[in-house]
């Protein structure tokens, strides 16, 4: 019986390469789950401490730990109440690599539920650009105008990326 030892060495190295690249695989995925509940715990104890989102520095901290790697766009909301302590702060809508469906309807009606005096918008760049594009704009001016009806102020809007943030309300676009 002729054995081909080439052939056989290259399968076994196959399949220790597999099994290395399933067990990576399994790692990064437990490391996932273990800084989603790091933000989750993050963030109930900033509900729960009263904790004040008053800089841009601050929310700009606080987004690109939640945001800033995602691979898909999400649009987001942080509530604020009178004194600018955090309500309740999260995704709302979630959308695709480049895109995201926003309704300002449904925008509104999270404002009403959560009682509050103020808002600041996120969303992430998974592209990695922080500069907000004319669609974003627009889409924060139709926000605002339906949240002023009902007396809600948008503080900002924050487009966010791994690396960097971009303000609204510092480049003057709110």
């Amino acid at each position: 019986m002729n054995i081909d030892h080439n052939a056989l060495a290259a399968k076994t190295e196959t399949r220790a390469q597999y099994a290395a690249q399933r067990e990576i695989n399994a790692t990064v995925a437990n490391e996932d789950a273990i800084i989603a509940q790091a933000l989750e715990i993050l963030a109930r104890r900033m509900r729960t401490s009263g904790v004040m989102m008053d800089s841009p520095q601050v929310v700009r901290d606080w987004l690109r730990l939640r945001v800033g790697g995602k691979p898909h766009e999400e649009f987001g909301c942080i509530w604020l109440n009178a004194q600018h302590n955090l309500i309740e702060a999260g995704e709302m809508f979630r959308g695709t690599l480049t895109q995201t469906s926003v309704y300002p309807r449904e925008v509104v009606k999270e404002a009403l539920h959560h009682n509050a005096a103020a808002v600041i918008f996120y969303h992430n760049h998974p592209s990695g650009a922080a500069e907000p594009s004319l669609a974003d704009e627009m889409l924060t001016r139709q926000l605002k105008d339906a949240l002023n009806l009902v007396d809600v102020r948008v503080l900002d809007h924050f487009v966010v990326t791994a690396e960097k943030t971009t303000s609204f309300a510092e480049k003057g676009l709110l």
